[in-house]
């Protein structure tokens, strides 16, 4: 993960990628045809494994006509990457965090959002229009969104933790039972947070005390995991983990997740069209058709993310909003988490303290 931000770093500051506003990069947008005919285009689609149904692409050409190929990437870095250094080509629509979209839009390599052929953009809560990567939804159209917390072993802690220094500098219990997340931006996040630093800060001689803090905590820590958290909390190795809202297993009643009073990031996933796609009436359709209720419903039914779409989370079933609490969260409680946005060359800064800090 540290290599691959390195070198997506180099390739946006060659590119003239940064902390710019989104889109300062772009050309005008394209002229899209009404009357297109969608069953002669065809789309390709780049997500997470796991993160849409995996029928929608053919109910998506039986209801609109356009065939689709599901592309698959492990990472923000790799298909950034990849879409950076061959401007775009071979993908029509790419799911990425609201802050590689951003940075894709200031290169340049993202269509605007025709918002008016994505009349589904209606059932969005109007508070997703007010994310700091790309205020108004100009170039990217928000998938799911939520913020990073405290996921523990109620049984197993004794109390109930509720300051992120219940991880950097835990009770004597607790030692080697707890886990933190190792990608970049959730790495630093807890230190940020205890040190009043904003989740972006390029300052040097702040990364610094962020750097020593986390090397301290290290000390403490049973391992860096971003994907088995959840079943070290079920086994009972871990009793107290750094985790993404929907990731905490809290269909388990023995565990519980909260916010540090500190405070926390506001992340989002989003949607985004390729400048070099030229299927771009079916890509917006496309996105259209996430955007049904009844379709991105799906996620939160399924994967416990949220979903910044009103009438979708109202098709979500009660029942599992008591099993994973998390999804009961109100937008303007997200909101009131901290936005990440690209940091330009400050990425490099990011995963070379990453590496430092989790080496060994």
């Amino acid at each position: 993960m540290g290599a691959a931000a390195a070198v997506l770093a180099l390739l946006l500051s060659a590119c003239g990628g940064g902390n710019e506003t989104a889109g300062s990069g772009s050309t005008a947008p394209a002229k899209l045809d009404p009357e297109a005919d969608l069953s002669k285009q065809r789309l390709t689609v780049s997500n997470w494994d796991g993160y849409m149904p995996e029928d929608l692409p053919a109910r998506f050409k039986s209801a609109v006509g356009t065939p689709v190929t599901v592309a698959k990437h492990t990472t923000n870095e790799e298909i950034v990457a990849k879409l950076t250094a061959a401007s775009g080509s071979g993908i029509d629509v790419a799911f990425v965090s609201g802050q590689y979209a951003q940075a894709l839009a200031a290169q340049g390599l993202l269509e605007p959002i025709h918002h008016e052929r994505v009349p589904n953009l209606r059932n969005l809560d109007p508070l997703a229009s007010r994310l700091a990567h790309d205020k108004g939804n100009k170039y990217s159209v928000p998938y799911t969104w939520g913020t990073t917390g405290l996921c523990y072993r109620k049984d197993l802690t004794g109390y109930t933790p509720d300051s992120w220094n219940d991880l950097l500098k835990p009770r004597a219990a607790l030692k080697k039972k707890i886990t933190m997340l190792k990608t970049e931006r959730w790495l630093f996040l807890p230190a940020q947070k205890v040190l009043g630093y904003s989740v972006n800060t390029t300052d040097a001689q702040q990364l610094a005390r962020v750097k020593e803090l986390l090397l301290d905590a290290k000390q403490g820590l049973l391992a860096y995991d971003d994907t088995t958290f959840g079943d070290r909390l079920t086994s009972g190795e871990a009793a107290l983990v750094e985790a993404w809202d929907g990731w905490c297993p809290t269909d388990d009643k023995r565990i519980g997740f909260v916010v540090p009073k500190e405070g926390s990031d506001l992340w989002a996933d989003t949607m985004v069209v390729l400048k070099s796609s030229k299927n771009k009436e079916a890509a917006h359709a496309f996105i259209n058709y996430v955007l049904d209720a009844k379709t991105h419903s799906w996620v939160a039914s399924n994967i416990f993310y949220k979903v910044p779409n009103a009438a979708a989370m109202a098709e979500v079933d009660p029942g599992l909003v008591k099993k994973y609490p998390a999804l009961a969260m109100t937008p303007e409680e997200l909101l009131e988490g901290e936005a990440a946005v690209d940091l330009g060359d400050a990425t490099a800064d990011y995963a070379r303290i990453v590496t430092e800090v989790t080496a060994g």
